[in-house]
């Protein structure tokens, strides 16, 4: 039976459910059972707030830093010093410049100044101050009072008048000295007594000398700002907490709102239940509640706390317009692509580092928003290791990565039929590198190679051969979607990103097409570093960042046209970042390309392109030939698992590993469709599985044959 009883929880009512005892339980029958009242009184309402509930006995300290965070971080002092520096300089060199305009006008307006020099001192002298005070009492009829206030003036007046006498004798005194001792001197005095009644003489209105600086854009920011931009948002549960004081609903600003490098960082938790990601996708509206640009509002979710914590940084100017600090390797350095490198920097200008090593990469974006600068980055850093060998390989044919032709092993730009099949071949003799460096890990002691991977030691050991493998596709869609070579290219690429990084060769793929057709699913479901810069929708978002990524509020869908080289980062750190490349461009690159020549020239590392050398034209992979070749004249229809085992014994080298899917995607751009056939298994069973017939290969190669000896 159920006993509904008011508890204190809240005011709710507690539900209390009793149990029955099985003899009770009235047995089936056919009269109704006699109603027998419950004369039992009710149990009393039990509080659930315990008072004696020992607490968890965890106690958290913050403590606020002695010094200023900006005095300890290098890059934030150098930004905070050279900000103030630059503005002190500016201001000394535009007055200084206008030095002579000033003067003159001082000058003009100096007659003025000593009209009212001479009028405030005859104000003083005769305690004109006081002369409504005096016409008060008069007006009063208050005679003691009058004789008091007249008492005071006379003594006032007479001090007065005795200073300024004193003073006009011995000033004129001093003049004449001067004018007989020292005439420079007194015209040096005369001069400055000159400016000194022109500033007297300015409007307050319309000052001599103006602000060098006008700080009318950035507004210093408060907490009532903060709280203003919040409340912007629309947010039904900010807006009530703000109105309420904010801690009946647990917002409340937990540090001061202090400088962090180029802008300021306020540290507050939000009402209960709101997280930064509502923040974040309300990017616009907290921009226009705070009067700040786009660019300069980033919204950020706190690791080190829960998940109520907001970082708010508002930067001075926003993020593509703050000038960015040079990048590191530029003009000197060298890499190691087993640790950490800077590559860019984030929204506060600190350094952002990326490790090449045991990944592989995908940079997505729509056109024109930087892409390609960032792989051509990417290929750099690696080109500044003297073990690493390049492969790069531009599909959109300007040459964007021409620069880092010098040091590379592979290298083509353009995408017509011959461009594609010297990419054919490059990535077959990577496919024949795969393996055999899988044979030469597998085959070593787990005392030299215990976790079963690439490791630094392993990379120096020249006779083994392990050193890394970066491989750069520039628009990957295009020999993806290639009608011959497509399929070949997928799978091996596909490899190379699953197995890869754990044999030391690093996939690069960038597009400007993320989805399922341009970027293989098999590709972006295994890189782990992804670049993001902006794109139009969340699909392509999610291509490139990974599935839920949007819904996370992880969106560079925010990105504006003019946030060129800004991105979101996701696989360096636990959490996704906001970063900006450092921009090189041509000159810059080919000057880092020369000193990374110079190392591989001393490690002893020119291979391929850069001695002229290019790949071993092998044997063309005819799949149609192949695939008629395995299946027998009598034979109509074929299980495409069959043929995938067959041609594996055919040529093992070519096809091992390949599957029923593999079958079906190559030859799918050849017309050859599949469907479901009859079959028996190996033990006798009929089954209806999918498959091609033999008629379709044989007539997707007399298509073929015609084709090309009609071009």
């Amino acid at each position: 039976m159920t006993d509904t009883t008011p508890g204190p929880i809240n005011g709710h009512v507690l539900t209390k459910l009793h149990p029955i005892a099985p003899e009770t339980i009235p047995e089936a029958r056919t009269e109704p059972a006699p109603v027998v009242e419950d004369t039992a009184e009710a149990p009393a309402p039990v509080a659930v707030d315990n008072p004696n509930l020992p607490s968890p006995g965890v106690t958290q300290e913050k403590r606020r830093p002695i010094l200023a965070p900006w005095l300890k971080n290098g890059a934030d002092f150098l930004a905070t010093t050279r900000h103030a520096g630059a503005n002190a300089g500016y201001s000394t060199l535009f007055h200084t410049v206008r030095l002579p305009v000033y003067a003159l006008r001082l000058g003009l307006m100096a007659p003025r100044g000593a009209c009212r020099f001479v009028a405030d001192t005859n104000r003083w002298v005769w305690d004109r101050e006081a002369a409504p005070l005096r016409e008060a009492a008069v007006r009063a009829e208050d005679a003691v009072e009058y004789l008091t206030l007249s008492r005071l003036r006379a003594n006032r007046v007479r001090l007065r008048g005795l200073v300024t006498v004193v003073a006009a004798v011995f000033g004129a005194g001093f003049a004449l000295w001067l004018y007989v001792m020292a005439p420079a001197f007194l015209i040096a005095f005369a001069a400055g007594g000159i400016l000194l009644c022109g500033l007297a003489g300015q409007q307050p209105d319309a000052p001599v000398v103006g602000p060098a600086v006008l700080r009318t854009e950035v507004q210093k920011m408060t907490g009532s700002i903060v709280l203003r931009g919040l409340d912007a948002i629309g947010n039904a549960k900010i807006s009530a907490a703000i109105k309420k004081g904010g801690d009946m609903n647990g917002m409340r600003f937990v540090s001061e709102i202090v400088r962090d490098g180029p802008g300021y960082r306020a540290d507050l938790d939000l009402p209960y239940g709101v997280t930064p990601d509502d923040i974040m996708e309300a990017r616009s509206p907290l921009a226009s509640g705070l009067r700040r640009k786009l660019g300069c509002v980033w919204p950020s979710p706190d690791p080190a706390e829960h998940e109520g914590r907001l970082v708010l940084w508002v930067g001075d100017k926003p993020m593509n317009e703050t000038t960015k600090p040079a990048w590191p390797l530029l003009k000197d350095g060298q890499v190691d692509l087993f640790k950490p490198v800077v590559f860019g920097n984030d929204q506060r200008m600190r350094d952002m580092v990326v490790t090449l090593m045991f990944v592989s990469v995908v940079i997505g974006s729509v056109p024109r928003m930087g892409k390609t600068f960032l792989l051509r980055l990417l290929l750099l850093i690696a080109a500044l290791d003297p073990r690493a060998e390049l492969h790069g390989f531009d599909f959109k044919g300007t040459g964007d990565l021409g620069p880092l032709e010098p040091v590379m092993h592979r290298y083509r730009s353009g995408e017509e039929d011959e461009d594609l099949l010297y990419v054919v071949h490059a990535m077959r003799e990577l496919k024949e590198e795969l393996r055999r460096r899988a044979k030469v890990i597998r085959t070593l002691p787990k005392v030299r190679c215990p976790e079963s991977k690439v490791t630094p030691d392993l990379a120096n050991d020249k006779h083994l051969g392990l050193h890394p493998i970066v491989v750069g596709f520039d628009e990957c869609q295009v020999p993806f979607e290639h009608e011959k070579y497509g399929a070949e290219l997928e799978s091996i690429c596909t490899d190379i990103a699953k197995r890869g990084p754990a044999l030391g060769i690093i996939g690069i793929f960038a597009t400007q097409r993320p989805d399922a057709k341009s970027l293989p699913p098999g590709i972006s479901a295994n890189a782990i570093l992804r670049f993001c810069l902006k794109v139009m929708n969340h699909q392509a978002n999610d291509m490139v960042l990974g599935t839920g990524a949007y819904k996370a509020g992880i969106r560079a869908t925010m990105f504006s046209r003019s946030d060129r080289g800004i991105c979101w980062m996701s696989g360096e750190g636990d959490d996704p970042q906001i970063a900006a490349s450092a921009f090189v461009d041509g000159p810059g690159a080919e000057k880092v390309v020369a000193r990374a020549r110079k190392l591989r020239e001393a490690y002893g590392n020119i291979t391929g392109h850069a001695l002229g050398q290019g790949p071993e034209a092998s044997a063309g992979m005819d799949v149609l030939a192949d695939v008629l070749s395995v299946i027998a004249a009598d034979e109509k229809t074929v299980w495409c698992e069959r043929i995938a085992a067959r041609l594996a014994t055919l040529r093992p080298d070519t096809y091992t590993g390949w599957k029923a899917e593999n079958v079906t995607n190559t030859l799918k751009p050849w017309g050859v469709k599949t469907d479901q056939v009859w079959g028996q298994t190996d033990g006798g069973e009929g089954k209806n599985r999918r498959g091609i017939k033999r008629a379709d290969v044989a007539a997707a190669i007399t298509r073929r044959d015609a084709d090309r000896a009609a071009a």
